[in-house]
């Protein structure tokens, strides 16, 4: 029997211990451009698979982000109590009222309104908190201090009033929260979700992006390459200049259609009969007599400069 007893007592201790969920630390934002009617969640961690637990998002309803003991059916119930009318502030007070678990999530609801509400509960662990704005909430647990979402809140800001593309501003709140000190334990994974009516691979659905990555030494840095290969493809019209910041380096393609039909708008030149357009002779000289008659350095090149102007006075669209 002390024979069988010390086997057994062996045994227990060899066995793997029973899977336990990680606590999904991390930080996010949660994010709206109600000019263009892009809703988007962008999320690291130190959990594998952060880009997949933590946001939802649907086109013209809303957007959620759930972390910290991440309640990830409030992605789910949170879009459809948006769907029915409910307020951001209604969602957070619902989850409160029903979730027996509330004090250890942090989570953030926006709708398509851009109204929004966060929430971090009193046993999520420290450093852990939000901050909400005009068009974004930042939020985070697990982190290196309070200046980690400070700095997300302010980074954001900045990318809007610069008035760069939103997926753009979604990374440079992310990129900013990392220098602050981000999650304290560390990076693995970032994801990024951005949604809008109509804005999927051929118009077919509306998820404009859901980039993932999943174990990377510098996941954000990853994310950011791969979503600027992402753009390049498949939104190059609001990636490269006129439309986005990047430097017009593609020298074919749908925004060069739209640099034709800006400049077609401003008196120079024909408007774009396709999708796909080339650099070509008559675009570039379209682009000097621009250049010319709004007395800017004239050259065979689109530089942010002559970009900025052509949209001002275009209003951006062709």
């Amino acid at each position: 029997m002390k024979i069988f007893r010390s086997a057994l007592c062996a045994a227990l201790l060899a066995a793997p211990a029973a899977a336990q969920t990680p606590e999904l630390s991390t930080f996010s934002i949660v994010a709206c451009d109600p000019q263009n009617g892009f809703l988007g969640v962008a999320v690291q961690s130190r959990v594998v698979g952060a880009g997949s637990i933590v946001p939802a998002a649907e086109a013209e309803v809303g957007a959620v982000a759930s972390q910290a003991a991440a309640n990830v059916s409030f992605k789910r119930r949170g879009l459809e109590l948006l769907r029915q009318g409910r307020s951001p502030e209604e969602v957070v007070a619902e989850f409160r009222r029903t979730d027996p678990g509330i004090a250890r999530r942090q989570f953030a609801v926006m709708d398509a309104r851009c109204r929004v509400a966060a929430f971090t509960g009193d046993s999520a662990q420290a450093w852990a908190g939000h901050r909400t704005g005009d068009h974004f909430s930042v939020q985070g647990n697990i982190l290196t201090g309070a200046a980690v979402v400070d700095s997300m809140a302010s980074a954001f800001r900045r990318a809007e009033a610069e008035g760069r593309p939103f997926g753009e501003r979604l990374l440079a709140s992310l990129r900013a929260g990392q220098a602050a000190g981000g999650d304290r334990r560390g990076r693995q994974a970032a994801g990024l979700l951005i949604v809008k009516k109509g804005g999927g691979y051929g118009g077919g659905d509306d998820v404009y992006a859901d980039l993932h990555v999943e174990d990377a030494p510098e996941p954000i840095l990853e994310l950011e390459r791969v979503y600027n290969i992402w753009m390049s493809v498949f939104h190059a019209e609001d990636h490269f200049l006129p439309g986005g910041t990047q430097a017009f380096a593609v020298p074919a393609g749908a925004h060069v259609c739209l640099l034709r039909n800006l400049l077609a708008k401003a008196g120079h030149g024909t408007r774009a009969t396709g999708q796909f357009c080339a650099f070509d002779e008559e675009v570039i000289a379209a682009l000097k007599a621009f250049q010319r008659a709004q007395n800017l350095p004239v050259s065979p090149s689109l530089s942010p400069q002559v970009a900025a102007r052509l949209r001002e006075v275009t209003g951006g669209r062709p």
